[in-house]
């Protein structure tokens, strides 16, 4: 080594180690490995610093390379694999994702097949919209003879992807789509039923605003032959989206993804519309543009119970700059790619090990906790890296197109983009960190073909054992039961405190899958690479209602997976019962000893009505209700009406959902409110509801500002006024009557005027 730096052996699981032999260190020329992690990163660290001189001719290299190697050292953060793998190398391609354009003729289809090969050898995967070409049977006049349509000329590049294996060791990925208002996206759709075909392509629908309007309504939508743009026939939307469904259900493809979500927050929108993304979706680009990702470790960064927000601020710095750097040392596959890379400089800075970062503080995934934090963090990252981008900027200047994009009006930024969300699949092995922003699949599990072969790799999380281990319940005879379990929702052995954190992704709702993902696609530049998992016995209607959320929170894409519907998945636990569980028939999780809330005034026609509201470590979990004295029927009708909603949101019922159902319903007795109108005991219950969930991040953060809530929205006696008859008394059940200009009991001289 030219200098010190590396003092100190990496702390790599068996796997992480394996997985670097594989697949990441240098080879001799007979194929012996000449390599250890230490040298490794060193050489990716020196390689990334080099950039610096480009800027600075005094620029202190050495000072920089130690940064960087410390940063992927302690696995804190790790860069994409085609960095690891050739920075420093013969082969300098440090990119991961690429997107090739595909015009309608024979020279753009093959030269666009030429450069995609080159691609796929030099590590990287490519995306790809062949929503330009002619559908199937329509007119070629120059041969006088009829188009193929763009399925069969996916099946040519899928052929040309089998026959290249990346750089001896990544297989070529592709990404397909398809426009869903293009004449042939019914062959398109169904293109992969088969789990044999087009096997190196992941495949998605580009959905449109107007088609998601159609469904909606119900109506027919155009599609347009790219040849002229003339309108070459309709469908119904309706029917459409379920054959999406339906074949997704069946086996996960095709995904869809949002296209005019996607360009209404393109950043340089003006310069060109995006058109395809890279093979997991997380990375819209471009036609010739490519992104170089990182992820940050996200589990390393609590300290006494919090996220260390201060050491994260110095990660978040450390690794834009390198990544910035990356573009500069990089070499491009293709000149074209090189010139749209540089002129909007894209860098994609994501996560992974949220899940972990979730079980060291204490935080179930999918709980209303675990999404508030997922906003607060990658809001936290997207403004510190949009920062230290800007801070770049006045260094070595804005990106080169920075004047056509949506920054113009602002402080010039280095790069066009700086988050996104990649689902880190083997650097994450590297780091022993749970996948991307993805929940655990199980505690113990095993891995199948994860460095393209046959080879099971076992594993257990860490965490658990290690917790396990200090409770005293850890046990052999425990584990071989949870490999064949997968989830401890369960195992009455284990702690419920531990059971309710320590849950998998099949013990989470598709509806919280869905939450998650939009969470973090509010603060991220690109996209978001997830999966919504269902377990085996999910329905077609389950996975319509997870599609049009999507939509509707603003996701740019989906992708969904119900376990089992392949004959092989990557990750996989021994339980098949497990997979036959049907999400909506789970029954509804223990209470808690104890539990937290807030309790609200809410005046209503038939009197004070006390409605508080309650959360265990999952989120919100019951309701109580207290509305004049017991015995009444309109306070057992209260009661009841609180008991079912308890009973709904620990068995996972969305609250939306519960609210929307509440929400309106009238009675004679409607009350004027400073807040507008209470017209029922029931409406009042879920504008109380409404009132919690639109303010729980005050709640949480804040609670001194409580007053101030209960001011805001609860004024005072003076300003509510009487608008009916109520027909039951409050305090005792006695029928009320309406005289002298109010409303009396006989039974216990109850009065709305005194």
């Amino acid at each position: 080594m030219e200098n010190n730096i590396i003092n100190n052996k990496i702390k790599l699981s068996k796997n992480a180690f394996t997985v670097l032999q594989k697949r990441y260190f240098k080879k001799n020329c007979k194929g012996k490995i000449i390599e250890n992690p230490e040298s490794l990163f060193y050489r990716v660290a020196k390689t990334v610093a080099s950039a610096d001189k480009i800027y600075n001719s005094n620029a202190d290299i050495k000072c920089l390379t130690n940064e960087f190697y410390v940063i992927m050292a302690s696995l804190d953060f790790l860069p994409n694999s085609p960095t690891l793998m050739n920075a420093g190398s013969t082969l300098q391609q440090l990119s991961a994702c690429f997107v090739l354009p595909i015009d309608d003729s024979i020279n753009s289809i093959f030269e666009t097949l030429k450069n995609t090969a080159i691609i796929h050898k030099s590590g990287g995967g490519t995306g790809f919209s062949f929503s330009k070409l002619r559908p199937n049977q329509d007119i070629v006049k120059t041969t006088l003879g009829v188009s193929s349509g763009p399925v069969s000329f996916m099946q040519v590049f899928n052929a040309a992807t089998e026959a290249i294996k990346q750089g001896g060791r990544r297989r070529g990925a592709n990404m397909g789509i398809l426009r869903v208002d293009h004449p042939d996206i019914l062959e398109f759709i169904v293109c992969k039923d088969k789990n044999n075909s087009l096997n190196n392509f992941n495949i998605s629908v580009a959905i449109t605003n107007e088609f998601m309007n159609a469904v909606e309504k119900n109506e027919f939508y155009n599609l347009y032959n790219p040849r002229n743009g003339k309108i070459f026939n309709k469908l119904n939307a309706k029917e459409v989206f379920d054959k999406i469904v339906n074949q997704a259900w069946k086996n996960g493809e095709p995904g869809i993804i949002f296209i005019d979500t996607i360009n209404n927050k393109n950043p340089i929108h003006n310069i060109a519309l995006v058109e395809s993304t890279n093979p997991c979706g997380e990375q819209p680009l471009l036609p010739y543009e490519s992104c170089n990702l990182g992820s940050i470790n996200l589990g390393h960064f609590v300290k006494n119970g919090e996220i260390d927000w201060i050491r994260l601020e110095k990660i978040i710095r450390i690794s834009v700059h390198f990544l910035d750097n990356v573009i500069d040392v990089n070499d491009y596959p293709i000149k074209e790619i090189e010139k749209v890379t540089r002129s909007n400089r894209k860098i994609g800075l994501g996560v992974m090990g949220w899940a972990d970062l979730l079980l060291h503080l204490g935080i179930p995934y999918g709980s209303e906790k675990s999404l508030i934090l997922a906003k607060k963090t990658m809001q936290f990252i997207q403004v510190k890296s949009h920062e230290f981008s800007e801070e770049l900027a006045t260094i070595r200047g804005a990106f080169p197109n920075f004047k056509k994009s949506i920054y113009s009006n602002g402080k010039p930024i280095r790069n066009a983009t700086t988050t996104t969300i990649a689902p880190t699949g083997t650097i994450g092995i590297i780091a022993s960190a749970s996948s991307g922003i993805e929940p655990l699949f199980a505690i113990v599990y095993k891995r199948l073909n994860c460095l393209d072969g046959n080879e099971e790799m076992y594993e257990i999380n860490p965490i658990f054992a290690k917790i396990a281990k200090e409770k005293e319940f850890y046990s052999q005879e425990l584990i071989a039961k949870i490999a064949r379990q997968g989830s401890i929702s369960e195992f009455k052995e284990i702690p419920n405190e531990i059971r309710e954190v320590f849950i998998t992704s099949h013990d989470i709702t598709f509806l919280e899958h869905v939450k998650m993902q939009a969470a973090f696609q509010e603060f991220t530049d690109n996209a978001v690479s997830k999966t919504i998992n269902f377990p085996n016995s999910a329905t077609n209607e389950d996975v319509k209602r997870a599609y049009v959320l999507s939509y509707k929170i603003g996701c740019k894409g989906i992708t969904v997976y119900r376990d089992g519907s392949r004959e092989k998945q990557v990750l996989n636990i021994d339980n098949k019962e497990k997979r036959n569980k049907r999400l909506n028939e789970s029954k509804p999780r223990t209470r808690p000893i104890k539990t937290q809330g807030f309790t609200f005034l809410m005046r209503t026609g038939c009197g004070k009505m006390y409605v508080t509201v309650n959360e265990d470590n999952r989120g919100m979990c019951e309701v109580f209700t207290q509305l004049g004295k017991s015995g009444g029927c309109t306070s057992s009708q209260a009661e009841a009406i609180s008991r079912l909603i308890s009973l709904a949101l620990r068995s996972g019922v969305d609250q939306k959902e519960i609210i929307n159902q509440l929400k309106g319903i009238r009675c004679p007795s409607p009350m004027l409110v400073s807040g507008g109108v209470i017209l029922s005991c029931a409406d009042a219950v879920a504008k109380a509801l409404e009132f919690y969930n639109n303010e729980k991040t005050l709640f949480l953060n804040n609670k001194n500002n409580l007053s101030q809530y209960h001011k805001k929205h609860f004024k005072s006696e003076g300003n509510i006024d009487l608008l009916g008859a109520c027909p039951q008394c409050p305090e005792c059940g006695e029928m009320l009557v309406f005289t002298e200009g109010c409303i009396f009991c006989h039974g216990c001289s109850y009065s709305k005027c005194s």
